[in-house]
């Protein structure tokens, strides 16, 4: 390396080395107890740039790292051409030297969306080990930055709250609005909880016995109030619920089957024969008895 040798001008009588041609008078050079005119030292002495790949002469200034060799003015940044004498370096692949700046600049992680690096100070985003500026994570719909804030992700697109309810969320199928969270499903359309209502006194339905008539839906209370037929032997309401969910019918009027039974001898006549006299109900065999 630089040091290993000296250069100066022959004042004795001394020949060349290598083309033993006199060097009184003549700048020569001195490298390992030999003496070598100028021209020799480049041709067989000097070591080579790695940069340029051209012999460090003896009137250069030479450069040195872990055995490789540079003009001082070869030594600059592989990717900016700024000079590295005096400053701070790296030696990274293909032995290319880069200054301080470019190496984190190299080293530092892609954004996702516009694959320039994030250097450090820059706002980023990280989501599953993929990185983006702030401004360059957007919804995938409106184009709109999310930043910091809330989204949903959908295999490789992203999306804010709001394109997210248009674009994904199940409707309502009273109020036709987007179901962002919670909810119930009933005969496979989904609905919002305070959707789902009585239609008489507006209460909610989830997660409570109800009837439907008709499209509209009651709790069991005004169901029987409101809406459920009554019952010609016990007058109270035939709500199918409980016992006596049977119900039996006739001449527009309805019992429950264990009211519907004979007037004198109250026998049971659901799903049996009766005969109906002067507007009651009777077995086969009371009427003849009468």
């Amino acid at each position: 390396g630089p040091g290993s040798y000296t250069v100066g001008t022959m004042s004795e009588r001394f020949d060349c080395h290598y083309c033993r041609d006199p060097l009184q008078g003549k700048k020569y050079v001195k490298k390992e107890g030999r003496h070598c005119c100028v021209k020799c030292f480049e041709k067989f002495c000097a070591n080579t740039c790695i940069e340029c790949k051209k012999p460090i002469g003896a009137d250069s200034k030479e450069l040195h790292f872990k055995n490789r060799y540079w003009h001082d003015n070869c030594f600059r940044c592989f990717k900016c051409y700024t000079s590295l004498v005096n400053e701070p370096f790296m030696l990274r692949e293909n032995n290319k030297v880069w200054c301080s700046n470019c190496t984190a600049t190299e080293d530092a992680p892609r954004c996702k969306g516009c694959f320039k690096p994030i250097i450090a100070g820059d706002q980023n985003v990280e989501y599953k080990k993929m990185v983006w500026h702030k401004d360059c994570f957007t919804c995938s719909q409106c184009k709109q930055v999310i930043g910091a804030g809330s989204f949903f992700p959908k295999g490789d697109d992203f999306y804010c709250v709001s394109c997210h309810e248009h674009k994904f969320a199940k409707t309502c199928a009273k109020c036709k609005n987007p179901i962002t969270s919670g909810g119930l499903t009933y005969q496979e359309q989904p609905w919002h909880s305070e959707c789902f209502i009585c239609s008489n006194c507006k209460k909610q339905l989830g997660g409570k016995r109800f009837t439907a008539v008709e499209d509209q839906f009651y709790c069991v209370d005004c169901y029987k109030e409101c809406v459920a037929k009554k019952c010609a032997g016990c007058k109270n309401p035939i709500t199918g619920f409980g016992r006596g969910t049977s119900v039996v019918n006739y001449e527009d009027e309805s019992w429950h089957d264990y009211c519907f039974k004979c007037t004198k001898c109250a026998r049971g006549l659901a799903n049996k024969r009766f005969v109906c006299h002067n507007g009651k109900i009777y077995c086969a065999d009371c009427p003849k008895r009468l």
